[in-house]
């Protein structure tokens, strides 16, 4: 049985993204490693970041703004609640968001839940695959969204069409080579029908 283990960010320069995602918040959550693998545009991937206010969401994407990144969303009011999309300097995308309309407490450079968004060209065929797999879904939505059960991650897994998630952060769909990302977990390796790899995780 597959589990969901670990994210692994490839990016060109460790030592500066290990300094970006511990001024953002985001090292608990993700490693990095060095690659210089070609990539080009969308890399079919996005991190999304729930924090609890919208206090916390404004100091979360000013700390990421501080360290490097760029806004690819600013911050926005919807009836969703309050959110933005930034780009890491590595290229990883970051969403930000809150469905609290107010906040209730102190602004706190805090997040609450971690998700990696994984844009795929069919959600049903994907969601099968890691079905056969051994992963339990949690919630599913159709062809429109999956999210599995990933109890011994502090990061959630989920499936996203990668045009709707190309759409919701900002930029075109149109990517070519390298993800730039590995997944760990207690089984592998193998790569999935989007070209994601995953690879048995390090302890």
């Amino acid at each position: 049985m597959t589990s969901f283990e670990s994210v692994t960010l490839e990016v060109p320069d460790p030592t500066a993204a290990d300094a970006f995602y511990q001024a953002f918040g985001l090292d608990p959550y993700v490693k990095v490693r060095a690659s210089d693998a070609p990539t080009t545009g969308f890399r079919g991937f996005a991190l999304s970041l729930v924090a609890s206010q919208p206090g916390n969401v404004d100091a979360l994407i000013g700390a990421a703004l501080d360290a490097g990144a760029t806004t690819l969303k600013p911050v926005t009011k919807g009836f969703w609640g309050y959110g933005g999309v930034v780009r890491a300097p590595d290229g990883t995308i970051c969403k930000i968001a809150t469905s609290k309309k107010k906040d209730t407490g102190p602004a706190a450079q805090r997040i609450d839940q971690v998700a990696l968004l994984l844009g795929v060209a069919d959600v049903k065929a994907s969601k099968r695959f890691y079905l056969d797999r051994g992963l339990a879904v949690a919630k599913s939505y159709g062809g429109k969204y999956v999210e599995f059960d990933t109890p011994s991650s502090p990061v959630t897994l989920a499936l996203y069409p990668r045009r709707a998630l190309a759409k919701d952060t900002g930029i075109s769909p149109e990517g070519t080579g390298s993800h730039r990302i590995a997944i760990g977990s207690t089984t592998g390796p193998f790569t999935d029908p989007d070209g994601f790899v995953w690879e048995a995780a390090s302890a």
